[in-house]
């Protein structure tokens, strides 16, 4: 293992454990790599590579910040979040992510497959539940990226930054990580094989069924 794959583990390892509604903001890169152990270039290919999968994003003099990089201001988000609730956030997204899966099916490159099925890949080999959900995040995030569509792309990470924000986690019962028979991996597939196949009204309904599914298991636990 090089330097750079090193690296690029010992980041994974700690945004793991980041409680992202208090801690969203990492270390300044010379912190960051006497903390992990590692050379600041090795680290930067590592950031580098968490960017791309929009696993993280950079700010020229503010830092480095997990999660995709948000289309309005950190305080509009939690200005938000204040008035609403993780029930009203989840009937949002069944009103709005199956038409984006929908246009997905429409516009989807190989190139947005391609990288769905990376996060299928990856949300099933993830070794805790904060990793399952920063995969889970990508793919639904990768999927509004298929639609080419910039507005919605922008709609769909307002909503996930108000998601965050909400709290998720805290419906959660403390697992290590998802069942290998968690609804969520098959579903996943049948949403990304429908919109590889341009099969809109698959997509859409396959996506609402999921999302009806998660509503299902997490207010269950609130």
């Amino acid at each position: 293992m090089n330097h750079s794959d090193t690296a690029l583990l010992e980041l994974r390892s700690m945004l793991s454990d980041i409680d992202l509604t208090t801690d969203s903001r990492l270390p300044p890169e010379r912190d960051l790599a006497q903390r992990l152990g590692v050379q600041r270039p090795a680290l930067r290919k590592a950031l580098a590579v968490l960017e791309s999968e929009g696993q993280i994003w950079r700010h020229v003099g503010k830092g480095t910040f997990v999660g995709s990089r948000p289309t309005i201001a950190q305080g509009d988000v939690n200005a938000i979040a204040r008035k609403t609730n993780p029930g009203e956030v989840m009937r949002t997204r069944i009103l709005l992510e199956p038409e984006v899966a929908a246009v997905a099916a429409l516009n989807a490159t190989p190139a947005h497959v391609a990288e769905m099925r990376v996060c299928l890949q990856k949300s099933r080999a993830a070794p805790t539940w904060r990793q399952y959900e920063a995969w889970d995040t990508r793919l639904h995030r990768v999927i509004a990226e298929a639609t080419q569509n910039y507005l919605l792309l922008a709609l769909l990470d307002t909503l996930t930054a108000v998601r965050r924000t909400v709290t998720w986690g805290r419906l959660r019962t403390n697992r290590e990580r998802p069942k290998p028979d968690h609804h969520s991996f098959g579903e996943h597939e049948e949403i990304v094989d429908a919109i590889k196949e341009r099969d809109r009204e698959r997509a859409r309904e396959a996506m609402r069924r999921h999302l009806d599914h998660v509503q299902r298991n997490l207010l269950a636990t609130a």
